[in-house]
């Protein structure tokens, strides 16, 4: 795994030139693009979410789209459409942003349920059907969303079917002092961060050999276990409506899998899934007390669960290891 860890280190040490800070957000958006994944970036406005974003797709020499989602945008405006071309009396196609490899959907809430809804076989299954015909997406792809949780007026919040299409959600939070001096070092000097500053390092082809290799990373059967066992807790939890689905399930061991192989690892341990838990899954419940979703509520519970389900012993990882 040491060819994904460099390629890991390179695409880090670019988005740094841009993005002061933020090491375990940056690690979390590379294992989303590790592990084939999408995320969902939720903060208040001026934390750098779209910075961040852009900054990850101008250093990979993919093709990039950003679209800035509004109440008036149609699905049509994403996936494209045909028209009438009058020189040779035909139809054509005229592919959307969504045919790009990556795509930044920015303040997604703002868009309707059913601009939302034209995201949903894109995302998850990699490809886009326009009136009766189905075409295939090009590997990889990548959504990078944003909203602003704060912000409710003219938004439309994304429904349960939408969040479980994303591999992780995070906050960027706000900058320490020592990171937010830097800030302004940079910008007094440079006059801004843009994310046009920083370099292609990694090309689609390496992308698709990391994400290849990432996917031979080996799991214990115990930790398979611990996983399932953990998703069971949520689904008998009585403060949840709906746990995690065995797509969750799947989605912590592919995260699990492509963090280990960003370490430099080829085997994942307990920590991995710890750590990546709250990202993953918190955005996948669906509490009783509906009101409570998204406030913080999801990760007590989760953190309450993982507490109290022991994590498998070295021996008994060492005795599943494949």
């Amino acid at each position: 795994m040491e060819s994904v860890h460099q390629l890991a280190q390179k695409l880090k040490r670019n988005i740094a030139n841009v993005i002061v800070g933020k090491e375990h957000e940056v690690d979390l958006l590379l294992t989303a693009l590790l592990a084939s994944g999408h995320v969902l970036l939720e903060d208040v406005p001026g934390t750098g979410k779209t910075l961040l974003a852009k900054s990850l797709a101008a250093s990979l020499s993919l093709s990039f789209q950003r679209i800035q989602f509004t109440p008036d945008l149609l699905p049509s405006d994403l996936t494209g459409i045909h028209y009438f071309n009058q020189k040779d009396g035909e139809f054509h196609f005229r592919p959307g942003p969504l045919f790009a490899r990556i795509v930044l959907a920015d303040e997604i809430n703002r868009a309707t349920p059913r601009t939302q809804s034209s995201l949903l076989e894109c995302m998850e299954e990699r490809q886009i059907s326009i009136e009766g015909k189905t075409m295939p997406l090009a590997s990889p792809f990548m959504v990078l969303a944003t909203q602003n949780p704060v912000d409710n007026q003219g938004t439309f919040p994304l429904p349960e079917a939408q969040m479980d299409r994303f591999l992780i959600r995070m906050k960027l939070g706000y900058p320490s002092a020592a990171e937010g001096l830097e800030i302004l070092k940079r910008t007094a000097a440079a006059g801004r961060l843009r994310a046009e500053d920083t370099a292609q390092t990694a090309t689609a082809e390496e992308v698709l050999e990391a994400q290849q290799l990432c996917g031979q990373v080996s799991i214990a059967d115990d930790l398979l276990g611990y996983i399932v066992s953990l998703a069971e807790a949520t689904r008998s939890h009585e403060q949840t409506m709906l746990g995690i689905s065995p797509r969750g399930t799947q989605a912590l061991l592919r995260a699990s899998q492509a963090y280990a192989a960003l370490q430099g690892r080829s085997y994942v341990l307990p920590d991995d899934i710890k750590r990546l838990l709250l990202p993953v899954w918190t955005h996948r419940l669906v509490l009783r007390r509906r009101h409570e979703t998204g406030s913080g509520h999801g990760e007590r519970i989760l953190t309450e669960i993982m507490d109290s389900i022991p994590v498998p012993s070295e021996k008994e990882l060492e005795s599943g290891v494949k």
